[in-house]
C-alpha cells in the first residue's frame, strides 16, 4: 500500500511537474484527499455562474425581445434541464475519483473517449474562457471609465485578465478551492447593492414593479423563449463531461447533490435576475448590467466594489475552463501531464481572450455546442446510469484490450448515435420545441436499446455493457498509473 505524498511524487517525477501544484491528472485521487465537502462545491458552482458573461446573457435575453419574467423563466427552465444530466455524470467523480473526461472512456471506449468528447471539450473550453474573459474586460472597461473617465484598452485589460487566471488553473484545484471561499461572500454582497442601486434609481422605468411588468419587444415570441432555454440547457451541457473535475475530492453523493443543485439553480436565477433588470429598465437597450450601474453611480466607492468583484470573478471562476479544458486534453495526450496540459490550454486561452468579437453570435455559439454535446450527454447518461448502472470497471478504463477497450479502442455504438444526434438536433427537431433536451432523450434512448440488441450477439459488447467490478483499490491503481503509462 503506497501512501498519498509517495504517488504524488511519484506522478511528479513522471510527468516532470514543479512542486507546489496539483499533481493528479487522469489518476484516480485516493480516498484520503477527498475532503471536500458541500459548501465548497456551492461555492465554486454558484461563483461559476454568477460570472459578468452569465449576467450578460440574462441582459441579451431581454435585448432579443422577451420580458424580464420570461428571460428570469428561461434562463432558470434552461438550466434546471441541463442540471440532471450534469449531476448524474458528476457522480464518477464522487464515487471513483476520476476526471469526467477519463470516465468517458466507459462509453466511447478508450480512443473513442480522446477523439470525439475530449476533443469537442477541449475547444468549447477555450471559447468559454475567452468568452467570459472578454465579457468581464468590458464590464471592467466600462466601470473604469465612467469612475476615471479615462477609456482603456478593452485588449490589454482582456490580456492581463487572462493571464491571472491561467496561474490560478495551472496551480490546480486547492487554490480555485481557497480563493472560492473569499470571492462568494464579497460577489454576493457587491452584486446584491448593484440590484439594490438599480431598484431605487429615481428613473420610473428602474422600479421593481415596471421591470416586472416590461413586456419585452416585438421579438418575444414563445419561440424566443424557447431559443433561450435551449440556449441555456445547451450551454450548460457543454461541461457536462467536465462535471466529474469538480467533485473528484469530494468526500461523498450528498455533498456533491446539494451543493452542485443550489449552485448551478441559485446562481442562474440571481445572475439572470441581475442582467434582465439592467436590460428590462432601459427597455432593452442595455445587456451589460455593470455599465448600467456604472452609469448610474456618482459616488466611487460602487465603482470600487465592481471592479473588485468584476476582477475576482475573472481570476477564481473563469479558471475552471481553463482547468477543464487542461484534463480534456490530457486524456487525449496522457504523456503532458496535468501542469503541461493546462500550460497549454492556457495559452491557447489567453490568445483567443484578445479577440473581442468572440462575444458576438453568442446564441450561435452555443446551439452549434449544443449540436454536439446533446447526443454526448445523452449517450453518456444512458450509459451510465441504464447499461453500467452506475458500477463502473475503473481498471478497465485503463486497459487496452479490456472491457472498454470495445473494438479497436471505440465504441461504434456511442459513435453512431453522437453523429445521429447532432443529425437530428440539425434537421429533425423544430425550433419551436427545446432540442437539446429532445436530442438528450431520443440519443440516450437510442443508444440503450441499440447496446441491449448488439449485446445479445456480441461477446464484445456483452463484456462491456454489464456493471462492472471493482477489481483493484483506487490507491493501487493511481500509483500503478504513475509508475507506467496506460
Amino acid at each position: 500500500m503506497h501512501d498519498q505524498a509517495a504517488i504524488e511524487e511519484q506522478i511528479r517525477r513522471r510527468y516532470h511537474q514543479p512542486k507546489g501544484v496539483e499533481q493528479f491528472g487522469v489518476e484516480p485521487i485516493p480516498a484520503e484527499k477527498k475532503t471536500v465537502r458541500g459548501l465548497d462545491i456551492f461555492s465554486i458552482i454558484i461563483g461559476l455562474c454568477l460570472s459578468p458573461g452569465s449576467i450578460m446573457v440574462g441582459g441579451l435575453a431581454v435585448v432579443s425581445g422577451l420580458s424580464f419574467v420570461g428571460a428570469v423563466t428561461a434562463i432558470t427552465l434552461g438550466m434546471a434541464i441541463a442540471v440532471v444530466p450534469y449531476t448524474i455524470m458528476a457522480t464518477v467523480g464522487v464515487d471513483y475519483g476520476l476526471p469526467g473526461q477519463v470516465g468517458t472512456r466507459m462509453a466511447y471506449g478508450l480512443l473513442g473517449a480522446k477523439w470525439i468528447p475530449s476533443l469537442i471539450r477541449t475547444f468549447a473550453s477555450v471559447y468559454w474562457f475567452a468568452f467570459q474573459t472578454v465579457a468581464g474586460s468590458l464590464a471592467l472597461v466600462a466601470v473604469l471609465h465612467r469612475w476615471t473617465g479615462a477609456q482603456f484598452s478593452l485588449v490589454t485589460v482582456s490580456l492581463v485578465f487572462a493571464i491571472l487566471q491561467a496561474f490560478v488553473a495551472i496551480v490546480g484545484y486547492n487554490s480555485l478551492k481557497h480563493l472560492s471561499r473569499i470571492a462568494l461572500p464579497l460577489k454576493l454582497c457587491i452584486l446584491g447593492y448593484a440590484l439594490l442601486v438599480m431598484a431605487t434609481h429615481g428613473d420610473p422605468h428602474f422600479t421593481p414593479a415596471a421591470v416586472l411588468h416590461y413586456a419585452g419587444g416585438p421579438k418575444g415570441t414563445w419561440l424566443a423563449f424557447i431559443t433561450w432555454v435551449n440556449v441555456l440547457a445547451a450551454n450548460s451541457l457543454t461541461m457536462v463531461t467536465d462535471s466529474a473535475d469538480f467533485c473528484r475530492y469530494t468526500r461523498s453523493r450528498w455533498d456533491m447533490w446539494w451543493g452542485t443543485t443550489a449552485g448551478k439553480l441559485g446562481g442562474a436565477f440571481f445572475s439572470a435576475i441581475l442582467g434582465a433588470y439592467a436590460a428590462s429598465a432601459t427597455l432593452g437597450h442595455t445587456a451589460n448590467m455593470f455599465q448600467v450601474v456604472a452609469d448610474l453611480s456618482t459616488w466611487w466607492l460602487p465603482l470600487l466594489a465592481f471592479v473588485v468583484v468584476i476582477a475576482l470573478d475573472n481570476w477564481t471562476i473563469n479558471v475552471l475552463n481553463l482547468y477543464t479544458g487542461g484534463l480534456s486534453l490530457l486524456n487525449i495526450f496522457e504523456r503532458l501531464g496535468r501542469f503541461w496540459s493546462t500550460l497549454i490550454i492556457s495559452v491557447l486561452g489567453i490568445a483567443l481572450s484578445i479577440v473581442p468579437d468572440v462575444v458576438n453570435g453568442y446564441t450561435s455559439y452555443v446551439g452549434m455546442l449544443g449540436n454536439f454535446f446533446s447526443p454526448i450527454a445523452g449517450v453518456l447518461v444512458a450509459d451510465y446510469l441504464f447499461v453500467k448502472r452506475m458500477r463502473i470497471d475503473v481498471v478497465a478504463l485503463f486497459e487496452r484490450g479490456g472491457p472498454y477497450w470495445y473494438w479497436k479502442g471505440i465504441n461504434p455504438i456511442a459513435a453512431f448515435w453522437t453523429v445521429a444526434g447532432f443529425l437530428i438536433y440539425m434537421f429533425v427537431i423544430p425550433q419551436a420545441y427545446i432540442q437539446t433536451l429532445c436530442t438528450l432523450l431520443i440519443t440516450g434512448a437510442g443508444y440503450w436499446a441499440t447496446t441491449r440488441l448488439v449485446a445479445l450477439r456480441s461477446n464484445v459488447m456483452a463484456r462491456a455493457a454489464r456493471p462492472g467490478d471493482q477489481r483493484e483499490s483506487v490507491d493501487e491503481l493511481a500509483w500503478d498509473l504513475a509508475i507506467r503509462r496506460a
